[in-house]
């Protein structure tokens, strides 16, 4: 199948799209948007995090679960909201941290297109979801191939910061080689947990604490 994506990451990631579980995904959103369902984000944007994000440029990947539901919302970069859009309840709490940590005021705008395109990739495990129905994807094959996408990563590449925030990127944790990479874990920056280990992780700091002793420039959070 000829996916429209980053170049780097076609090139990477080219057996998963002829691998039957992929084209059911192409085959389920097409049958979905012949119903006239709705899905978020709009295709162009589905592949968003690997456009901002090369594979030759990426130092730090962020996991989130499932694009936002609500219209305007998912911009196909985990947390993410484009400019303009109300910022949802777990970006107010990671901008609460990244004050916290490092400082930076709290931004203005939700939209962190800025860090991905510093090489933070904001990677969601699903990459598309109904309208209204959070979840509706995960299971259609998304996990599938963002697990492949992880696993790639800690194959191929070394000294990638993992960010895994909550339970269910926890999970991820066993895809990833940490002899070689630095895996940060947190509780989910939502407003039901993030007092239960999120605030106070510093992950912000750890993060590029790590990418300067790898010699590596470190992200310039502010927005």
């Amino acid at each position: 199948m000829d996916v429209k994506i980053e170049e780097s990451w076609k090139n990477v990631l080219q057996a998963e799209f002829s691998k039957s579980y992929f084209e059911n995904i192409a085959a389920f959103l097409k049958t979905e948007k012949a119903q006239g369902k709705i899905i978020y984000p709009p295709g162009s944007l589905i592949f968003n995090a690997f456009e901002k994000t090369p594979f030759n440029k990426l130092k730090v990947l962020l996991l989130g679960q499932d694009p936002y539901h609500g219209q305007g919302q998912a911009m196909g970069l985990s947390f993410s909201v484009p400019k303009g859009i109300r910022q949802p309840p777990s970006l107010i709490n990671i901008f609460k941290e990244l004050h916290n940590d490092v400082g930076i005021p709290i931004p203005a705008t939700g939209d962190l297109t800025p860090w991905a395109e510093q090489g933070v990739m904001l990677l969601n495990a699903a990459l598309t979801v109904r309208a209204g129905e959070p979840n509706s994807h995960a299971k259609i094959g998304w996990h599938q191939f963002t697990d492949a996408v992880i696993k790639k990563v800690s194959d191929e590449k070394e000294g990638i910061v993992f960010l895994l925030w909550g339970s269910f990127a926890h999970q991820k944790q066993e895809l990833i080689d940490q002899s070689k990479h630095y895996v940060l874990k947190a509780a989910h920056p939502s407003p039901f947990s993030a007092d239960k280990g999120f605030f106070g992780c510093r992950h912000f700091s750890k993060t590029n604490e790590y990418l300067v002793k790898q010699k590596q420039q470190p992200i310039d959070w502010a927005l």
